[in-house]
């Protein structure tokens, strides 16, 4: 083999290792109604992956088929294959409960329990049986509060209310729960949505941090967010994904008219 032909191997080889989740020819229907048409998508390890794309066009879809919560929906139906770690999560033998401790959500609107903050980040971890001491859990507490940048605005009030926490402190403590039960990947729908900028640039910021860690995919409908929180990105149009590849490619010189025009804000 020459030295060309065994590097063209060896990085064929490091790109088949850092996928951590793989979708193949994923489509989604609710009840006779399409949602997705054969998606094929990587998401690489250790990176942020964003799911841009206008309303409807089927990004939250997508990802919701990461962790199976459109089993929750009776007229959804998921073909296709997703693989985590090369296993198929739709196998009927996978634990449905166990796959999404492995891969965690965090919501549009933040949504804390209406419990503690220690109860909130704790409650995971307990129903999976990960904790069976009070020294245990103090430290999952503390360690998962620390992870999401909140601990030393909460740690004197660990009894008090999630939801007495300012909106950006609640959905870092929903992040801090996520972390907690010890997830590959995180997902996360519009996290800064319903934020405000202040807020919103700490929960960018944690992400950034976060990706050392797991492995994150978010859908936003900021650009702005998307190029300044991703590694990659791809671009959905009515069910469909337009293009996906490194995201300072996608935003400085997209391969498809439509991506370019949607960065620009010709339409969504």
């Amino acid at each position: 083999m020459s030295e060309a032909a065994s590097d063209k191997a060896v990085d064929a080889a490091m790109e088949k290792s850092a996928i951590k989740m793989r979708g193949t020819d994923v489509s989604v229907f609710y009840g006779e109604k399409q949602a997705l048409f054969d998606v094929n998508l990587d998401v690489r390890k250790n990176s942020v992956t964003a799911l841009i794309g206008p309303s409807g066009c089927g990004k939250s879809t997508y990802l919701r088929c990461l962790n199976r919560m459109n089993d929750t929906i009776d007229i959804c139906k998921v073909k296709g294959t997703i693989t985590l770690d090369g296993e198929d999560i739709y196998d009927p033998r996978i634990d449905v409960v166990e796959l999404r401790a492995r891969v965690g959500m965090v919501f549009q609107k933040p949504n804390p329990f209406p419990k503690s903050i220690y109860e909130n980040i704790i409650y995971g971890p307990r129903i999976h049986g990960q904790v069976t001491t009070r020294a245990e859990m103090d430290e999952i507490v503390e360690s998962s509060l620390r992870k999401a940048a909140i601990w030393e605005e909460v740690k004197d009030r660990l009894q008090e209310p999630g939801t007495g926490l300012s909106g950006g402190q609640q959905q870092r403590l929903c992040i801090a729960r996520a972390i907690a039960v010890s997830p590959e990947v995180i997902l996360m729908d519009e996290p800064c949505s319903a934020l405000d900028p202040i807020a919103t640039a700490k929960v960018e910021e944690l992400i950034d941090e976060l990706r050392i860690n797991y492995t994150i995919v978010i859908v936003t409908h900021s650009m702005q967010q998307a190029a300044r929180v991703s590694q990659r990105t791809a671009m959905f149009h009515l069910g469909n994904i337009v293009e996906e590849g490194p995201t300072d490619k996608m935003f400085t010189n997209p391969d498809k008219k439509l991506t370019q025009d949607y960065i620009t804000g010709r339409f969504g």
